[in-house]
């Protein structure tokens, strides 16, 4: 009976020691066996470890993608159009053993705080650099600048033993300050481009107005001049048409013309004539006989 009190806190004690020692690696995860602060051993296979009780530690980093927001910074590409760009990356701990030496205790707090630095320090020298405009920068080129800014904050993080997997741009916004001036400088430009169709509008019409007074002019002129060949042609037919009248019958044609006379002289009821009863105006008019 003394035996077993004294077996069952063995047994408890080894039992502890036993599931202290013991530890899980799971697949999304590194792990590092510490001992007083130094790395004894490095677990990246996942499985069952061991450590020893009390000595030892296990610190564990996730293996996976990892996400990081910039914060908002101000830029100044080469024409001078400042710009407030955030960003975020995708980052992943490459190298555990690298990692803890550089940040220490720190963690994951630490090396997000060093390579977010890092990133803004890139974006600012990236989107700064010559050659690198606002419009450049607003345009499909940025694709190319987030590449470079990824190449070179995946050279500034390799100290941290991490693997900057990609770096985009979220946003790429005027200053405040700065946005009633570009609408202002916009509406200027959309108005003088409205001011030139205008007036190259009215330069066309009045083009075509001319060119539409140009044909009437022409056309009536064409018209008067081939009415007053037709009107020629007919006076002398007509002409001709008395002359043979008047050689086949003068005594006809002098009585057609004194109709013609009659009809002029008489028409309208405001003229007033003077003239004899026997003048040689009414010869016709008198009796049935032609004068002699």
């Amino acid at each position: 009976m003394g035996n077993t009190k004294f077996l069952i806190p063995v047994v408890v004690i080894l039992g502890f020691l036993g599931l202290s020692s013991v530890f899980v690696v799971d697949e999304r995860e590194k792990a590092l066996v510490l001992q007083f602060g130094q790395i004894k051993s490095v677990k990246e296979e996942p499985g069952l470890s061991f450590k020893i009780p009390f000595i030892q530690e296990v610190v564990r980093y996730d293996d996976r993608i990892l996400s990081l927001d910039t914060d908002t910074i101000e830029v100044t590409p080469s024409d001078d159009r400042r710009l407030v760009v955030d960003a975020f990356a995708r980052y992943r701990i490459r190298d555990v053993v690298q990692f803890r030496q550089a940040v220490g205790v720190g963690g994951i707090r630490v090396a997000e705080d060093r390579l977010s630095s890092i990133l803004n320090a890139q974006i600012r020298e990236v989107l700064g650099a010559d050659q690198v405009t606002s419009d450049t920068i607003l345009s499909e080129d940025r694709r190319e600048l987030m590449r470079r800014i990824q190449r070179q904050a995946q050279r500034s993080a390799e100290g941290l033993g991490l693997d900057v997997v990609d770096v985009r741009l979220k946003q790429t916004n005027l200053p405040e300050q700065n946005l009633e001036a570009t609408f202002a400088r916009m509406r200027a430009e959309r108005e003088r481009e409205a001011a030139d169709e205008i007036a190259r509008g009215n330069e066309a019409a009045q083009r075509v107005r001319a060119l539409a007074d140009r044909t009437v002019t022409e056309t009536l002129s064409d018209a008067e001049r081939e009415a007053q060949v037709i009107r020629g042609e007919a006076d002398a037919e007509r002409s001709a048409i008395y002359a043979e009248a008047y050689g086949q019958d003068p005594e006809f044609y002098a009585f057609y013309r004194s109709l013609e006379a009659y009809e002029k002289a008489l028409t309208g009821g405001n003229s007033s004539m003077v003239m004899t009863p026997d003048s040689e105006f009414f010869d016709y008019l008198r009796s049935g006989t032609a004068p002699e």
